[in-house]
């Protein structure tokens, strides 16, 4: 269809699938339905056709974890092809940390001894043929390298292959991590608006990385070299200049370069970490992070209306939809209070 290459076309089209989404009022329904209810519940939210693809096959929250992955990644794969030119170039540097997400799936099931049935079952469902390939690596891989071996054709193959034979599966995760913000802030060094902005919301995520990397190895006492080789580059708030004096000064080092950032709210990062030292959890600051970075994400609807950023906003929050109905179907099955996951959820 010629209007599918069309800017304004596939972003008017994106942004009317953003509004079919649910909205907060709708998944405080969900949260509050009994766990008998969900699956019916999500079917009815647009799930439908999913639901019935996979009901002779599971049940329960297997079902609704299968149906949930399938909508998602054929919806990926849809809304790219709408696209071309540059906007899909654009679209699919953010749509192609899912292929990255694939394959540390493969990865931690083989590291894990997991079996391809279960992986089929809860993480790439098999019954969509975009991920036949994925499970046959799985079937056949002995070990890391032999799945990495397999995954050589990828665009991130060299960066599995050229980990030394006993890597263990922390350094293939992270070489994954540093290969797809290295290869996605290369791509997006042109100057278009939604280009650079897409940049911008990249690096948020790299800062808020290693912000809990730094945090978590501060709990662990790792520091200097070693909590070096954790830290990605391409930060704003934790510049690549600053990471080593980070890793050597750890948190300390860390807290004072932020509040020297004026753009930064550091009161509001101070409370949240008031909260996790009080817990003894980094749940409060990984929530803040998020909200941060929805708040970012939430510009890309209106700031540059005809251009690749409405279409790339509704993936991220097609993903987040999809992600928040897996925790409220996973929390209510497994008895969790509706208040904890209204917490969490909105």
């Amino acid at each position: 269809m010629m209007l599918s290459g069309n800017t304004p076309y596939v972003a008017a089209r994106a942004k009317a699938r953003r509004q079919a989404l649910m909205d907060k009022a709708r998944l405080r329904q969900l949260i509050n339905q009994s766990p008998e209810q969900l699956t019916n519940a999500v079917a009815e939210s647009g799930y439908q056709n999913e639901i019935n693809l996979y009901a002779s096959k599971y049940t329960g929250g297997d079902l609704v974890e299968a149906a949930l992955t399938h909508n998602l990644e054929n919806e990926l794969s849809k809304i790219l092809s709408y696209c071309n030119g540059r906007v899909r170039k654009i679209v699919e540097i953010y749509t192609g940390r899912y292929e990255y997400q694939n394959a540390k799936a493969v990865l931690r099931a083989v590291a894990n001894d997991i079996d391809a049935e279960k992986v089929g079952k809860d993480i790439l469902p098999d019954l969509n043929e975009i991920n036949t390939p994925w499970i046959k690596i799985l079937e056949s891989a002995d070990d890391l390298p032999s799945a990495a071996l397999q995954m050589r054709r990828k665009s991130f193959g060299s960066a599995l292959t050229s980990l030394p034979e006993n890597a263990s599966l922390a350094q293939y995760e992270d070489a994954l991590d540093r290969h797809y913000f290295s290869f996605a802030m290369a791509s997006l060094s042109h100057s278009s608006n939604d280009a650079r902005y897409l940049r911008n919301v990249l690096s948020t995520e790299i800062d808020h990385r290693n912000i809990l990397n730094v945090l978590e190895a501060s709990a662990f006492g790792i520091e200097g070299n070693d909590l070096l080789d954790e830290l990605l580059t391409g930060g704003r708030l934790l510049p690549k200049r600053a990471l080593s004096s980070v890793a050597n000064g750890g948190r300390d080092a860390m807290m004072d370069l932020l509040r020297s950032n004026s753009r930064f709210d550091i009161a509001g990062f101070e409370t949240a970490m008031e909260t996790t030292e009080k817990e003894q959890s980094l749940d409060a600051v990984v929530t803040w992070l998020h909200a941060r970075e929805h708040q970012q994400m939430q510009r890309m609807s209106y700031l540059h209306p005809v251009s690749a950023l409405p279409i790339v906003h509704y993936v991220a929050m097609k993903v987040k939809e999809v992600t928040d109905l897996r925790m409220i179907v996973r929390g209510r099955l497994a008895g969790l209070p509706p208040e904890l996951l209204e917490a969490h959820v909105l």
